[in-house]
C-alpha cells in the first residue's frame, strides 16, 4: 500500500465524499477514484459503499481506517522527529472549546506567534465530545475541553478551572430558585457539549423541563440571543464579565450554597511523538491560563 492512497482513503472516509476528498487534497476527482479502485483491487475487498449522497464504509474499510491512522500519523511522527531540532516550528493543530477559544486562547496565541513564528498554527473550535474525537484520529495535535475525560489513550493534563453562572438578558425577571427556569428557553451548544450536559443533568435531578431548548454552533450566537431576551444559558464568568461591555445582561449564581465549577483540561494522544512546538505550546499555555 502506497501512504498517498491511504491519505486519499483517509480523506474519503472523513468527508464521506469522493468530491470533498478531492477538494481537500487537491486533486481531480477521477485521480481519488483510481486510487481507492486501485487499493481496492490490491486489498481484494470493497472499501466504501456508493451513493448518490456520498461513500460510507463497509466493515473492511472500517476496519483498515483504524490502521491507516496509526499508519500516517507515524508517518508524520517519523518526519517530525527526524527534522526536530528542538526549534519549534511546522504544523500544530490545536482544538478548544468555543468560550476558551474566546476567554483564554487570545493571550496564549499572541505569546507563542510572537515567540515562533515559524509554526503554522492553526485552531479548530468544537465540543468536548467533537475535539475528543479529532484528537483521537490523529486530526488534532491537542485540545482543550471540560471534564470528565478519561481515555486510555490520552495524556490529560488540567489546564485551569471555569466557575459557571446563568446568564440572563438585562431585560428578564431575576431567576431566585430553579423552578423559574421551567417558563424560559435555554440556549446551549451542541450535543457533545459537557457544560451542555452539567446543566441538563442539573435541571433533570430537579424535575425541570425547560419550556424550550435551542442549539447554537458559537458562543457569539448564544451571547446575541440572551442580549435579544430569547432565554438563559449556563457560561463561565469569565464569559459572562467579558461579555457585559458588549451585550446587556446579567449573570447570576445558580446555586449560591454550591460552587459550580469546572477544570478545563487539555489533551493529547500519549503516543503522539512530542514536538517542540507542542511542548513549547504547553509550557506557555499552562503560564497563561489563569484569572482572565
Amino acid at each position: 500500500m502506497d501512504i498517498r492512497d491511504l491519505r486519499i482513503f483517509l480523506a474519503a472516509a472523513h468527508e464521506g465524499s469522493l468530491t470533498k476528498a478531492a477538494e481537500k487534497l487537491e486533486y481531480v476527482q477521477s485521480s481519488i477514484s483510481i486510487r481507492i479502485q486501485r487499493l481496492e483491487s490490491e486489498l481484494n475487498t470493497p472499501l466504501f459503499h456508493r451513493g448518490r449522497q456520498g461513500v460510507r464504509l463497509t466493515s473492511s474499510g472500517e476496519a483498515l481506517k483504524s490502521y491507516a491512522e496509526k499508519i500516517v500519523s507515524l508517518m508524520n511522527e517519523a518526519e517530525r522527529a527526524v527534522t526536530d531540532n528542538s526549534i519549534p516550528r511546522g504544523p500544530l493543530r490545536i482544538g478548544s472549546l468555543e468560550t476558551t477559544a474566546a476567554i483564554r486562547l487570545p493571550f496564549i496565541l499572541a505569546d507563542y506567534v510572537a515567540a515562533y513564528s515559524e509554526v503554522d498554527l492553526s485552531l479548530r473550535t468544537g465540543t468536548t465530545d467533537e475535539l475528543l474525537h479529532l484528537v483521537l484520529r490523529y486530526e488534532l495535535d491537542g485540545a482543550f475541553v471540560a471534564t470528565p475525560v478519561e481515555h486510555p489513550e490520552l495524556d490529560v493534563v488540567e489546564a485551569g478551572v471555569e466557575e459557571f453562572v446563568l446568564v440572563i438578558g438585562g431585560q428578564l425577571p431575576s431567576i431566585d430558585r430553579p423552578e423559574r427556569l421551567r417558563n424560559l428557553t435555554l440556549l446551549v451548544f451542541r450535543v457533545g457539549c459537557s457544560y451542555r450536559r452539567k446543566l441538563e443533568d442539573w435541571l433533570r435531578s430537579n424535575g425541570i423541563k425547560p419550556a424550550k431548548l435551542m442549539e447554537f454552533g458559537t458562543l457569539e450566537g448564544i451571547l446575541g440571543c440572551i442580549h435579544a431576551g430569547l432565554g438563559v444559558s449556563l457560561l463561565p464568568r469569565s464569559v459572562a464579565e467579558r461579555a457585559r461591555a458588549t451585550y446587556n445582561l446579567r449573570y447570576l449564581d445558580l446555586l449560591p450554597d454550591r460552587s459550580w465549577t469546572v477544570p478545563t483540561l487539555f489533551i493529547r494522544r500519549s503516543d503522539a511523538y512530542r514536538t517542540a512546538a507542542i511542548s513549547e505550546f504547553i509550557r506557555i499555555s499552562s503560564e497563561r491560563f489563569g484569572p482572565s
